[in-house]
């Protein structure tokens, strides 16, 4: 899977969603993609113990796409080899009541990750601009002053909240926060097959929810306003990949070579040791092997 290169699904120019393919029929056998995360996935570990030493930067990994587009799945093929304290996942549900008591970026801001961890949102403040946008009603929860109907929401409210967003973004890069953005591009055929699976496999039953086929007739306008959010936030300091997400393996084997080729970036190494501990490493050695119980 060499030959697959993550930067190709990088959003650097305006884009239509459509021109980009949700499977890229790689020749890669399932055993070459599953060789390939795993290797990928090694490294990704170990970067990440170096960044957690190294205690200068956090990384923000947010996750979006349709129903049954594989997130869940991706977060736990992908992040497998990172030690346990160093990567935290938040999926974000209906806001609570006390959440709503604040404006719709705060439940966000108060789980940004750590220096030197790893937070991976697992849908994210972009549904306030997506799910909301679709079913605006949504808005009427957030008790914005002036809106106390459909007809009162302004129409240019979903352009203030990319602005918003976009500084949101700024602000937490220009703070030591690296944020890298994928969209899972799977096509509507695809996750029709994915939800009959759901029905069909009684281990997978739970997964399935009435919602999803109510949510999956509105396809595309979730199409239109994932083009239209992607176009308008991704930005130098924190990008999009839109992510050909029909086949899981190559969509997961592209995602962890984006996040490890934007890392190495950093070139993280571990803090330089204490000269008086290189001093004397000997000595403390020394000490320990002739220690008796």
């Amino acid at each position: 899977m060499k030959h697959i290169h993550p930067k190709d699904f990088k959003i650097t120019v305006p884009f239509r969603l459509k021109d980009i393919p949700t499977d890229i029929h790689n020749k890669a056998t399932e055993d070459e993609k599953k060789e390939a995360l795993r290797e990928i996935s090694k490294e990704l570990g170990d970067l990440q113990d170096k960044m957690y030493a190294n205690n200068r930067y956090s990384v923000l990994i947010v996750l979006q796409g349709m129903d049954t587009s594989g997130k869940d799945s991706l977060v736990k093929q992908v992040f497998k080899n990172f030690n346990a304290r160093g990567v935290v996942v938040y999926s974000f549900k209906q806001p609570t009541s006390a959440e709503l008591e604040h404006d719709y970026l705060w439940r966000h801001y108060i789980v940004l990750p750590e220096k030197g961890k790893f937070a991976v949102f697992n849908r994210s403040h972009y549904e306030n601009v997506l799910v909301s946008r679709v079913h605006p009603e949504i808005l009427l929860n957030e008790n914005l002053p002036g809106i106390e109907s459909e007809k009162d929401i302004p129409k240019d409210i979903w352009q203030q909240r990319y602005k918003q967003i976009n500084h949101f973004e700024k602000h937490i890069t220009q703070n030591s926060t690296i944020v890298l953005k994928f969209f899972l591009h799977i096509s509507k055929e695809e996750q029709r097959q994915r939800l009959l699976r759901r029905l069909e496999l009684p281990s997978h039953n739970w997964k399935f929810s009435p919602a999803d086929l109510d949510e999956r007739q509105m396809w595309d306008e979730y199409q239109q306003y994932y083009e239209e959010t992607i176009n308008a936030t991704t930005t130098d300091e924190a990008p999009w990949y839109v992510i050909p997400a029909d086949d899981k393996r190559t969509a997961r084997v592209l995602v962890a070579k984006a996040i490890l080729k934007e890392l190495e970036k950093y070139n993280f190494h571990e803090p330089e040791v204490n000269e008086e501990v290189l001093e004397n490493i000997n000595k403390y050695k020394k000490k320990l092997q002739n220690e008796k119980d």
